[in-house]
């Protein structure tokens, strides 16, 4: 994972006293690489707060974030929750880089209702605030949001898997992040959208925290509960290695169609392998590029950003459905992240 990265000991003995145990929390400066302080250096300010710093995704944010940091003349600040869900790691973080002086915050929200208070007081201080990947409730709570389209992604797996089963009778398992995450409901929502189903038309529905062995878990108990089970959905490709893995232990590997989100390295070689029939590929890499340069813009010339901005999907799979466009896994492995 790279984390080149740098942080002052006036703001290192800060988050020492605040006891941001629960936070990783480092500076980027960029220019010379000195890792001084950007006070008096003219350098634009600008925080990033992830859900966590070990999930490829974020890592990757960060990576686009730093990029864009240092071709625009900005110093970059992070900060990561310990796990998913670290809502008060992430108000700690906010409230230490509205003290440090940012201009703006790109966060992607572990709780989207519980940090709205936090939001609104960053912003009442005059800082941007941008929600990357998940937004919050409401939407509002943000000045602006750069994220995928999730009704999207799972729309169109959702699509690829119907047009894959050519009309076979579908016994759905889906495989799902957890209750009241936009993220996971907006995925799942859509893909029961573009197969044409329901939720009653589910024949087991599991919470797997997009988690490898708690997907292989979830997609155990579904098949002790429905063992024709033939479509599987799941929320991302950690948790599809997982269905698969649990399936491969029935000998089931080749006749269940596995369809999933996100477009990580790791999930798209999967989809190259056979594992994995189709994802929806998503870029996190651009929505932290984006919202640098939002934040610089905001601060030179006092241009917010607003609304949403979609950072785009696609169709990964290497057999193609007819009427449905998609990419082959050599676009995807080379658009991956991870």
């Amino acid at each position: 994972m790279s984390r080149t990265t740098r942080l002052s000991s006036s703001l290192l003995r800060a988050a020492a006293i605040t006891g941001v145990a629960a936070l990783t929390l480092t500076a980027c400066g960029s220019g010379s690489g000195s890792g001084s302080s950007s006070s008096g250096s003219g350098e634009v300010k600008v925080g990033l707060i992830t859900k966590t710093d070990t999930n490829p995704f974020f890592v990757k944010m960060k990576e686009g974030a730093e990029k864009a940091a240092k071709e625009n003349g900005a110093q970059l600040s992070t900060a990561a929750g310990k796990f998913d869900g670290d809502n008060a790691g992430q108000v700690t973080a906010m409230e230490n880089m509205v003290a440090a002086g940012v201009k703006g915050i790109l966060i992607t929200p572990s709780d989207s209702k519980a940090i709205v208070p936090a939001i609104e007081k960053a912003r009442a201080k005059g800082v941007l605030v941008i929600a990357l990947d998940t937004p919050t409730e409401p939407e509002s709570a943000v000045d602006a949001l750069f994220a995928t389209d999730n009704l999207k992604a799972g729309e169109l797996i959702g699509e690829y898997a119907k047009a894959a089963m050519k009309g076979k009778t579908a016994k759905i398992a889906a495989l799902d992040l957890a209750p009241g995450v936009s993220v996971g409901v907006q995925r799942h929502n859509g893909f029961l959208k573009g197969f044409g189903a329901a939720d009653k038309d589910v024949v087991c529905a599991q919470d797997t925290g997009g988690d490898q062995a708690k997907g292989q878990t979830a997609m155990e108990n579904c098949l002790q509960k429905e063992p024709d089970i033939n479509v599987v959905y799941t929320i991302n490709e950690p948790a599809a290695l997982g269905a698969y893995t649990a399936l491969k232990a029935k000998g089931r590997e080749k006749d269940v169609l596995i369809v999933s989100v996100d477009g990580g390295c790791t999930g798209t070689q999967a989809v190259k392998d056979g594992k994995i029939a189709a994802t929806s590929q998503q870029y996190p890499l651009k929505m932290a590029a984006e919202g640098v340069k939002a934040v610089v813009t905001y601060a030179k010339d006092g241009k917010k950003a607003s609304g949403y901005t979609d950072t785009g999907v696609t169709l990964i799979t290497d057999k193609a459905q007819t009427g449905l466009t998609s990419k082959d896994t050599a676009y995807g492995l080379a658009n991956c992240w991870g």
